[in-house]
């Protein structure tokens, strides 16, 4: 039988090295896989839709199914998830010790609609009393000055926006131009005399919101381009089982100690313990153990008014192999 011929664009990581190393393979389907860093990744797809299958930003796809061709179908697999609480930095003079007194603020932001800002939105509204309108966003490049958006966005008109083209969001949040700053990646100017983080210990806040929601919050999901889903039954569900299966892998190589499969000495000890505190599930693929995150998220999406749609989570994915995992 011909194989189906898919490209598939998705980030560097030991969960999608299996995947184009051979080592976790996607049924009835001739994979082109292609590995890069998750920003090139996402301007490139949503520029110029180059990837049959591709690691898509999690509110992004979301906001794609309001559109008239819903371009993207979902597959219950979330190749990067990550705590934010570590992710905000803030100028030290700023007076900022918690959440709340974020308001009337100025923080940086790269893009405004990605999922890390978007949780953290949510998150400091729901459970740290900040409204997530009350501070002042400030949109830029983190680490040069950039002329506009790198792929489109939308604005609510609830937020107050600055758009800076002059300086770098890293050397604005230093001077103290802005106050804060929400971003996935760290800023070169930390750590330095004048930027800090929020949380400076973030793991026992992490733990705490864990605890309290189950949530470990995914920034990506797997998207395919609904053409070729509903073209090709049960290549949704191949897809899924195959990433499944490289995530496994990746799982099994931290038990490795001939080659320590990271750069962290105590690799394994690391895994034992993220398992023992968060459980062994901590990050869990299949529709009906992530429904209730998506809930959220959906809400959070919902409250930014980024998108008008009250989405069901199984509104997100299509067909019942998919929906019972």
């Amino acid at each position: 039988m011909t194989s189906l011929k898919l490209k598939i664009g998705v980030s560097d990581s030991d969960r999608t090295r299996p995947l184009a190393f051979g080592e976790a393979k996607i049924a009835g389907v001739d994979a082109d896989i292609e590995l890069m860093g998750v920003q090139a990744l996402f301007n490139k797809q949503l520029a110029e839709h180059t990837y049959d299958v591709c690691e898509f930003p999690l509110a992004t796809y979301l906001r794609t199914l309001e559109r008239p061709d819903r371009p993207y179908l979902g597959i219950p697999i979330f190749p990067s998830r990550h705590f934010r609480f570590s992710s905000v930095f803030v100028n030290k003079a700023a007076g900022i010790t918690k959440p709340a007194d974020l308001a009337g603020k100025r923080i940086g932001l790269m893009v405004f609609d990605m999922a890390a800002a978007v949780w953290q939105r949510g998150i400091f509204e729901e459970h740290y009393g900040l409204p997530r309108t009350a501070p002042i966003y400030v949109t830029g490049g983190l680490e040069a000055p950039r002329s506009g958006d790198e792929h489109p966005q939308y604005y609510p008109d609830q937020f107050t926006v600055e758009h800076r083209t002059d300086k770098s969001l890293a050397a604005m949040l230093s001077t103290g131009e802005i106050d804060a700053l929400y971003t996935a990646r760290a800023p070169s100017t930390w750590p330095s005399e004048t930027v800090g983080r929020l949380f400076e210990n973030p793991m026992p806040v992490e733990l705490d919101y864990y605890q309290r929601t189950g949530i470990y919050p995914p920034m990506h999901i797997l998207a395919i381009k609904r053409p070729i889903a509903e073209a090709n039954p049960g290549v949704t569900k191949a897809l899924y089982d195959a990433f499944v299966a490289a995530h496994a892998v990746a799982r099994a190589k931290m038990y490795e100690a001939a080659a320590l499969s990271t750069i962290l000495p105590w690799q394994l000890e690391a895994l034992l313990d993220a398992e023992a505190k968060l459980g062994k599930d901590y990050w869990p693929a299949g529709f009906a153990r992530n429904r209730a995150m998506l809930e959220v998220i959906i809400r959070y999406l919902r409250e930014d008014a980024l998108i008008t749609t009250d989405f069901r989570p199984e509104d997100l994915f299509d067909g019942a192999d998919i929906l019972a995992t």
